[in-house]
């Protein structure tokens, strides 16, 4: 059940991504957020992708400010918002099979990488006490850099991806449009 609750207690825990939102009864819209907060930090962390954190930095104002919306709302606009997950257009347990599905080579590769580093980084704890300092040390930088390069490239691939998904959109919209004319 939603409720606006204490102002107090709901300013601290407005604190925390999500947990404002889970205080106040809307338990999807915490559990996305704080999700949401928590991988970007495990992302960043285990990736070395200090720059990252600014994501978090904006997901944190947006759930604080988020709750003391929420709390602002009439009692009539208050009980209104459906309490739902943020990132689907409706409840996930209707389509986590399609999400799966759609999503499932994607998925698959992050897995898989998630398996190839962790695999990496205890080799390397290993290879410390094998091999010569200088080799490690070096092994150990480009164990580092590499997730950095590779994590470059995806976002470099996918903006020019999203660049002529939009070229071709607009380019289908201007074809429909000569056509009707």
């Amino acid at each position: 059940m939603t409720n606006k609750k204490n102002s107090l207690w709901r300013f601290f825990f407005s604190l925390i991504p999500g947990a404002g939102e889970m205080y106040m009864g809307f338990l999807k819209m915490g559990v996305s957020l704080m999700s949401l907060f928590f991988a970007i930090i495990f992302i960043a962390s285990s990736l070395w992708l200090g720059p990252l954190i600014l994501i978090d930095i904006i997901v944190w104002f947006y759930s604080f400010f988020h709750v003391h919306n929420l709390a602002s709302l009439s009692d009539e606009e208050f009980y209104s918002v459906e309490d739902r997950y943020l990132f689907f257009n409706s409840d996930i347990a209707a389509h986590q099979t399609d999400l799966l599905k759609q999503n499932k080579k994607i998925l698959s590769i992050v897995l898989i990488l998630s398996g190839i580093v962790m695999t990496w980084e205890g080799c390397l704890s290993i290879l410390n006490d094998i091999l010569p300092w200088e080799t490690f040390k070096y092994l150990n930088y480009l164990s580092h850099e590499i997730p950095r390069i590779c994590v470059g490239i995806a976002i470099i691939i996918l903006g020019i991806l999203m660049i002529r998904g939009k070229k071709k959109i607009l380019q289908d919209a201007d074809l429909k449009e000569n056509i009707h004319e």
